[in-house]
């Protein structure tokens, strides 16, 4: 049924992918990612969890009558150093091996 299909090859190409991505996320879990917005008036910095650690906003992005700018400013920001983390992530990412029998799948080694 499974013709050249070797199970244990395939089951230390799943432990080593998994230890691989757990290496990865802890990895990136150390690191910290920054976006800013306005020209710097607002900074949000995330781990590499993606976790907010801190958000930054200078005293000029506070205007009591326009709260709604404020506030667009903070999740722009957010926005920008999430895609940090999002492009940290799939860079640091193990390479999937090939899977036999799956040619062209993305990711699989297709």
């Amino acid at each position: 049924m499974f013709g050249d299909f070797d199970l244990n090859a395939l089951m230390q190409q799943a432990q080593k992918l998994q230890t691989d991505l757990t290496a990865a996320q802890e990895e990136l879990g150390k690191q910290s990612f920054t976006g800013t917005s306005g020209g710097g008036l607002v900074t949000v910095t995330l781990s590499g969890k993606g976790e907010m650690q801190g958000v930054e906003i200078k005293p000029e992005a506070v205007d009591p009558d326009d709260v709604e700018t404020l506030q667009d400013l903070i999740v722009a920001a957010f926005r920008t150093a999430r895609a940090e983390v999002d492009e940290a992530t799939a860079a640091t990412l193990p390479d999937l091996p090939a899977m036999p029998g799956m040619p062209g799948m993305p990711g699989l080694g297709g």
